[in-house]
């Protein structure tokens, strides 16, 4: 196995201009396919509460459940560095929830590193949480936790100047997660260019999902890599197979085998063990 992957390694990889390769996973055999892969960092996203559980936003996703999955990926033992997301409502309340609940997810889902949604006004939270040295990534931008604020999934960060002024608090927001003690910050559906000002700006490495080629680092939601949902993939999503249309296919190979008769055979059954004779009987 290779040496396990740090977050003191990832911080080097912006210095040597290395990109980061992150994706999300939610349990044991896809951790085991990604890890296998060569990713750097997993995250256990609270994007489950959409991939897998099928809700409409993050927001429901509950700390028992970031946990369980937390559990499932570290049970895998990855080399990739794994960092679990706070949900909704863990870390608002109050800096004290925020490190208990980070300390949660540490001691009870098994993870390296905890990452959290906001800027400025979540700044305290980080600091609070990175000063018991659990490492914290931050998560600017387009944030999913906010959606009702924003109405809706909408790119952040187009406008400039006193008009609306959403670049310059982006800007604001990543300047204050890395004072206030992150490793790394997620750039979140943004405009390229404001991307790449915001990353040669940082001394952390940004991790970009919808925010172009320019961030130290990359992360897509796994689902959407392999082609296994049904809903429309992002536009920022690359597709790099189409494993649901393969898992129907086979899945109705198997109704047609079982109801044709084809499955199972021989080769497929069991038998009862052959009796051993009774010495006694058998000289009788």
């Amino acid at each position: 196995m290779e040496r396990k992957v740090t977050v003191p390694d990832l911080i080097k990889r912006k210095g040597v201009g290395e990109p980061i390769v992150c994706i999300t996973a939610y349990d044991f055999p896809f951790t085991r396919i990604v890890d296998s892969a060569g990713i750097d960092l997993i995250l256990v996203g609270d994007s489950l509460g959409m991939v897998v559980q099928g809700l409409d936003t993050t927001l429901p996703v509950t700390m028992d459940e970031m946990v369980y999955h937390c559990r499932m990926v570290t049970r895998a033992r990855p080399r990739a560095l794994v960092v679990g997301d706070l949900p909704f409502l863990s870390y608002q309340v109050s800096a004290a929830d925020a490190v208990a609940n980070a300390g949660r997810l540490i001691k009870d889902g098994g993870v390296e590193a905890v990452k959290l949604e906001g800027g400025v006004a979540v700044a305290e939270t980080i600091a609070a949480i990175a000063a018991v040295d659990i490492p914290v990534m931050g998560h600017i931008g387009l944030t999913p936790q906010s959606v009702h604020r924003m109405g809706g999934h909408k790119v952040q960060g187009r406008q400039r100047g006193s008009k609306v002024g959403q670049r310059e608090r982006v800007i604001a927001d990543a300047v204050a997660v890395e004072e206030a003690g992150a490793f790394a910050v997620v750039l979140e559906g943004m405009p390229r260019d404001l991307a790449a000002e915001i990353t040669e700006r940082l001394t952390i490495p940004t991790i970009g999902i919808g925010a172009g080629p320019d961030c130290d680092g990359q992360i897509l939601v796994l689902h959407d890599v392999l082609g296994l949902g049904d809903r429309v993939s992002p536009r920022f999503a690359k597709r790099y197979a189409e494993l649901r249309h393969v898992a129907s296919e086979a899945v109705r190979a198997y109704v047609e085998d079982v109801r044709g008769g084809v499955f199972p055979t021989e080769q497929h059954s069991f038998h009862s063990l052959t009796p051993v004779p009774n010495k006694v009987a058998a000289q009788g």
